[in-house]
């Protein structure tokens, strides 16, 4: 009887917390008869059983789920539709603002648009700049291959992306753009593998 006694005074004891332990809110009238969870962490002195320790493993679990996110977690939420909007109109005024400036100096607002046959010629002009057959006025030419090979990929990955949606004007430039600049490339690689050998001295005979 004592030994009845002592645990039914155990199983008094009252639950302060204000969650369960599946994280919802503890109703008030709960509190007098805390899960059996509750009662084996408020009673350490009491061997830990399968049972007591069953709250205390799912736990750790659902940390390390929410601790270690998946790759997708990286990328930033797109802007929405209205944010997009609200940016674009923004763009366009500051653009309008700039043009008018351009034309109160006298100089054209249309040299300042961007049309794909400048983004192709600008593309252009730093793969030869990379090749060392172009320089800025003034500077020194440089040879970059490695720059001037992924330039000169980037066209050709324009000209697979875009077929079929360039009009033949277009299509021509970019295909001329292309030839001359992988002419280019070869031409300068086959250079520096292969330099000039300086001539030996000339030496003379007796007759």
């Amino acid at each position: 009887m004592a030994q009845k006694r002592k645990e039914e005074s155990e199983f008094k004891v009252s639950d302060k917390r204000l969650f369960t332990s599946e994280g919802e809110l503890r109703d008030s009238s709960e509190e007098q008869a805390p899960p059996p969870a509750a009662v084996a962490d408020a009673a350490p002195a009491v061997p830990p059983t399968a049972t007591s320790a069953a709250p205390v493993s799912t736990i750790p679990e659902a940390a390390p789920a929410a601790a270690a996110p998946g790759p997708e977690s990286d990328i930033p939420e797109p802007p929405t539709a209205s944010e997009q909007k609200a940016q674009h109109d923004a763009y366009k005024q500051s653009s309008r603002d700039l043009d008018t400036r351009v034309e109160l100096s006298g100089h054209s607002a249309k040299e300042l648009e961007m049309n794909f046959e400048r983004f192709m010629a600008s593309l252009y002009m730093t793969a030869m700049m990379q090749l060392g057959l172009m320089h800025e006025q003034g500077g020194q030419p440089g040879v970059d291959l490695i720059g001037a090979r992924q330039t000169i990929d980037t066209l050709g990955m324009i000209a697979e992306k875009t077929k079929g949606n360039l009009t033949p004007k277009e299509q021509g430039f970019l295909q001329n753009c292309l030839y001359e600049l992988r002419m280019a490339y070869v031409e300068v690689t086959n250079a520096l593998a292969h330099p000039p050998q300086a001539p030996g001295p000339i030496t003379g005979t007796n007759g």
